[in-house]
């Protein structure tokens, strides 16, 4: 038995959840985060398979019969698997690594083949610990309102994420977590108008609540990855030219530029 599976925790049957510790700083260099916005339809996958690309929710059906394998796959949303049962089992099945609600795993029938991790909320910003610097969650330190208290950039999943009310920004707190030093977010729109790359009129299309959260949770959470996260050692660039997150905070590349840097 390797070290990995000391650290794991079988629970029933096959199915085996992984230590978070096992996969913390265990990369390095450029990864890929693969989201649903309407610009990755075009994102050329094939010419960076060679790169590890972390996806999600719908997105993953940009990874369906390419033979590429995404290095993880995360979904915060439980429902999602009931509204689009073949693209979560599509995602179950090719996915290397796997990280979910521990609810959600019980709840659905269909078990992931890779690596599966079980995903928790960093705690509440307690007045005890205002003036305490944590290394590993990076909070917003100002009075104000509770939800100054639940927002935030965690740089060790082991002890939870920051929801900002999308699960590109979980992705991000994985790549960190992960190890990763160079982060090109793939179709990050935040732009329900723009809608989802792979859906299509006549079928049925899953509810979309970005925009009554974008200026009370995502842009304060993507202020807080710009000013307080990324530096020398972590640098984040977004690949889609119609994002709605501003280039203040994360800046924009073209996929020429992108070629040049990698």
């Amino acid at each position: 038995m390797d070290v990995a599976d000391k650290k794991s925790t079988l629970i029933t049957g096959e199915l085996r959840v992984h230590d978070l510790d096992e996969c913390r700083n265990i990369q390095k260099g450029p990864v890929f985060i693969v989201a649903s916005g309407a610009s990755a339809k075009d994102f050329p996958l094939h010419k960076y398979a060679g790169i590890p690309m972390i996806t999600m929710n719908g997105a993953i059906s940009k990874f369906t019969g390419t033979g590429i394998t995404p290095y993880f796959y995360v979904c915060t949303d439980q429902g999602f698997s009931e509204q689009q049962p073949e693209l979560f089992s599509e995602a179950m099945r090719i996915s290397a690594r796997v990280a979910l609600w521990e609810k959600h795993v019980w709840h659905t029938s269909v078990k992931p083949r890779g690596k599966l991790y079980l995903l928790s909320r960093a705690p509440r910003l307690l007045w005890s610990d205002f003036f305490r610097t944590d290394k590993d969650l990076v909070r917003v330190r100002k009075l104000g309102s509770n939800r100054n208290k639940t927002l935030g950039f965690s740089k060790n999943l082991k002890r939870g994420f920051f929801d900002a009310r999308t699960v590109a920004y979980l992705a991000l707190q994985l790549a960190y977590h992960v190890g990763f030093t160079k982060v090109f977010l793939v179709g990050v729109d935040l732009d329900p108008v723009a809608g989802r790359f792979y859906e299509v009129p006549g079928r049925f299309v899953s509810p979309c609540v970005l925009d009554d959260h974008f200026h009370t949770r995502i842009l304060p959470s993507f202020e807080i990855l710009s000013k307080q996260v990324v530096n020398e050692d972590f640098q984040v660039y977004n690949l889609s030219d119609i994002s709605k997150v501003p280039p203040r905070l994360i800046p924009r590349m073209t996929l020429e530029e992108l070629d040049r840097l990698i």
